[in-house]
C-alpha cells in the first residue's frame, strides 16, 4: 500500500467517526421530491430592512443570525475563555518522523487546575519549513498521519473532542458543559449548548493556545473537520473570527446544508438519532423546518469576508451534496459585500473539479470519508488564500 492510501485511511476514514447512523424516518433522494421553499434573505435584518453596507453588516446583521443559531440550533456558549486557564507544554521531539518534523504536546487546563478539566493539544510542525508555520487545527478521535500537511509547509494540530465531551448520549454529566452548569443543574437549558457547541468552545480554546506559540503563524490557522466535527468547524468559525479559513468535509445536515431541502439527513432524523448534538430547541423544528429563521447558507455568510471551503462526495446523498452547494452559492451576497468573490460559478460543478475563490466546494467521487483528493483541494485553497487574494472588480 503506497503511503497516502494509509494516510488516507487512518487520517480518512477514521477521523470523523461517523460512517454508519440510523436513517429514521427514511431519507428522501428523489430530488423531484424535494419541497418548494423559501430561504431566509442573510441581508435582510429582523426590523425588514436592507443590509446596504459592511458596517450594518457587522455591527447588526451578524450578530443577529449568530444569535439565532445560538438560541434555535446549537446553543448558547455559557463560558468563553475561563479566567485562570493555563497550559505547559508536557513533552517535545526535535526528530519526529525521522527528523522530518518537530512536536509538543501542550496540556490546556481549563480552569488552571491540573486534576480539573483539561485536554491535550498535539502539535507537528514541518523540520525545514519557515517559521512561524501555518496550522491546520483538526478535532479528531484519532492519531492522524501528517505526512502530506507536512510536505506542503504545513503543521498539523490535533486534540480528542471526547475528553471535552463523550460522544454519545449520557455524555453530559462528564462534559464540560456540565462542569459550568449552575449548581445542581442536570441537564442543559433549551438553549443552552449542545456537545457541537462544547467541541467548538475546545477549538476556540486551542487557539488561545496557538497565538501564543512562536513557531506558529496564529493569521494563519485553518480549522478543518469531516462528518461531525464538520458541523464543528462550521460553528466554530462562525463564532471565533481569530481562525483564518474554515474547511468543512461532508457535514451534512446542522453543517453546511440547506435544510429546508429535507434530502438527506434532516432536522427530525438528526435530532432524532444525536439530540445532544445541539440545543433542545433544534428538535422542536423537527416537523417544522420552514419555521427556523436561519438556514445554513446563512451560516457560511457568518465566515465573511473569510475564506471557506465546502467538500462533499457523490455517494454520500445522506451529506446532500447538492443542497451544500446551493448553501454556499446563496451565501455569495453577503461575500459580495465585501467585495469578495464567492463560488463564481452558477451551476453545480462535474464531480472532482474544484471552484470558488474565497467559498470554495467540490464533490468528489466515492462514499462518506476524507482522501487525498480532498487534501489536495484543501492544501491548493489555503495555498492561494495565503497568498495572493482576489476579490472582485
Amino acid at each position: 500500500m503506497m503511503k497516502h492510501s494509509r494516510i488516507t485511511l487512518v487520517f480518512g476514514a477514521l477521523l470523523f467517526g461517523e460512517m454508519a447512523l440510523p436513517q429514521s424516518p427514511p431519507a428522501n433522494y428523489d430530488e423531484s421530491k424535494v419541497p418548494r421553499y423559501v430561504l431566509p434573505d442573510p441581508l435582510v435584518l429582523l426590523n425588514r430592512k436592507k443590509v446596504r453596507d459592511v458596517k450594518t453588516w457587522q455591527k447588526k446583521r451578524r450578530p443577529e443570525i449568530l444569535g439565532l443559531f445560538e438560541t434555535q440550533v446549537y446553543g448558547r456558549t455559557m463560558i468563553v475563555r475561563p479566567e485562570g486557564m493555563t497550559w505547559e507544554v508536557t513533552a517535545t521531539d526535535k526528530e519526529a518522523l525521522a527528523g522530518s518534523a518537530t512536536t509538543k504536546t501542550v496540556a490546556i487546563y481549563f480552569v488552571g487546575k491540573k486534576d480539573g478539566p483539561q485536554m491535550e493539544l498535539h502539535i507537528i510542525l514541518p523540520a525545514d519549513a519557515r517559521k512561524p508555520a501555518p496550522v491546520f487545527l483538526v478535532p479528531t478521535v484519532f492519531n492522524p498521519k501528517p505526512e502530506k500537511l507536512l510536505g506542503r509547509g504545513y503543521g498539523l494540530a490535533y486534540f480528542n473532542p471526547a475528553s471535552v465531551e463523550p460522544d454519545n448520549a449520557n455524555g453530559y454529566a462528564k462534559s464540560i458543559r456540565a462542569f459550568f452548569a449552575k449548581l445542581g443543574q442536570t441537564e442543559p437549558g433549551p438553549d443552552e449548548w449542545g456537545a457541537i457547541g462544547a467541541w467548538a468552545w475546545a477549538m476556540s480554546r486551542a487557539m488561545d493556545y496557538l497565538v501564543t506559540d512562536s513557531d506558529i503563524d496564529a493569521h494563519k490557522v485553518a480549522i478543518m473537520g469531516v462528518s461531525r466535527y464538520g458541523k464543528v468547524t462550521m460553528w466554530a468559525g462562525a463564532q471565533d473570527e481569530r481562525f483564518a479559513i474554515v474547511f468543512s468535509g461532508e457535514s451534512g445536515c446542522g453543517g453546511a446544508t440547506i435544510v429546508r431541502r429535507q434530502y438527506g439527513e434532516t432536522v427530525k432524523s438528526i435530532t432524532g438519532f444525536a439530540p445532544y448534538w445541539f440545543d433542545r430547541n433544534f428538535k422542536t423544528y423537527g416537523d417544522r423546518v420552514n419555521e427556523l429563521a436561519v438556514d445554513w447558507h446563512m451560516l457560511i455568510a457568518l465566515m465573511a469576508p473569510r475564506p471557506v471551503y465546502i467538500a462533499t462526495a457523490e455517494q454520500d446523498r445522506w451529506g446532500d451534496p447538492r443542497g451544500s452547494f446551493l448553501a454556499a452559492k446563496a451565501a455569495e451576497p453577503v461575500y459580495k459585500l465585501f467585495k469578495r468573490a464567492g463560488l463564481d460559478v452558477d451551476e453545480m460543478p462535474p464531480v472532482e473539479t474544484a471552484v470558488g475563490d474565497f467559498i470554495g466546494f467540490h464533490n468528489r467521487k466515492g462514499s462518506h470519508g476524507l482522501n487525498d483528493y480532498d487534501w489536495e483541494q484543501f492544501l491548493n485553497f489555503a495555498d492561494r488564500q495565503f497568498g495572493k487574494e482576489r476579490v472582485l472588480k
